[in-house]
């Protein structure tokens, strides 16, 4: 079997082993397994978004390396094959780190995160939901120097699996204790603590496959007790019905004017005299 039949097969079957690990095994026992959005993030972001988007990516890589010709050169063609996908696993691995620490700190990059953390159920699914541009944006980083730099083709289906398992676990809804191995893998035991509402996690926990750059820059957060509450604070921010995945994009181009003036309208038709958030 080849490794591209090979590959959404493991993609499928990690899928449905974190289902009944997390029905098993689960961090927060109350959480169901069909939550809202769940549809949403399914067929929308995990299925229709990555599909199109992995064309697109595909295409604009491609056509670059038509007009750089620097596939050619096979800077990393000679490595061996575990070198080249080690090699390109850390070091987007770093820079996503710093790219989603920027995220949080950004407000023209946060609007295209938040989409990412408005999940309130955080599951092995949704983690798929993640806005058109910070796909684009990431993915092109992530690919593009793979196809570049003369890797061999098995780096980028070996590093797209490796991306949607990780992924999927990293945000499972799995009460997982990985001891000293969460200083250098990361799991759904800090990943989750980087969901919540409470005030120090979302400015914690930046990582995705690995926790050490957490740990080396003082962003690490691992406390005993669980969340709180996950997503986000905004009480506005769509997230039902069938257009849900259109609405949430359009949303994260809202002026905040807008954004304001959508949230008091909603505050005022619930009978409130007093302005939203006055003493």
């Amino acid at each position: 079997m080849t490794l591209a039949l090979l590959s959404p097969l493991i993609i499928v079957g990690s899928a449905l082993a974190l289902i009944l690990l997390e029905r098993r095994y689960p961090y927060e026992p109350k959480q169901r397994l069909f939550r809202e959005g769940f549809f949403t993030d399914l067929l929308a972001y995990g299925l229709l978004q990555s599909y199109l988007l992995g064309l697109l990516i595909t295409g604009f890589i491609t056509w670059l390396d038509r007009h750089t010709g620097w596939s050619r050169l096979g800077l990393v063609s000679g490595w061996p094959l575990l070198l080249q996908l080690s090699f390109f696993f850390v070091t987007h691995d770093f820079y996503i780190y710093w790219f989603h620490r920027l995220q949080h700190v950004s407000p023209w990059l946060w609007r295209v995160h938040e989409a990412h953390h408005s999940v309130d159920d955080v599951d092995w699914l949704s983690g798929t939901r993640s806005h058109v541009l910070e796909i684009c944006i990431n993915q092109t980083i992530e690919f593009a120097p793979i196809v570049l730099l003369g890797a061999s083709p098995k780096v980028a289906l070996l590093k797209a699996t490796l991306d949607a398992v990780w992924g999927m676990y990293i945000h499972s809804n799995l009460n997982v204790h990985s001891g000293r191995l969460q200083y250098v893998i990361n799991g759904p035991e800090m990943h989750r603590w980087h969901h919540a509402r409470d005030l120090a996690a979302p400015g914690k926990n930046y990582g995705t496959k690995l926790a050490i750059w957490d740990h080396l820059f003082g962003t690490a957060y691992r406390p005993a007790h669980k969340p709180a509450r996950y997503g986000l604070e905004e009480p506005r921010y769509p997230k039902r019905g069938a257009f849900a995945y259109v609405a949430q994009h359009v949303y994260s181009f809202l002026p905040e004017a807008r954004r304001t003036a959508r949230v008091e309208a909603e505050w005022a038709a619930e009978g409130h005299a007093e302005p939203r958030g006055s003493a």
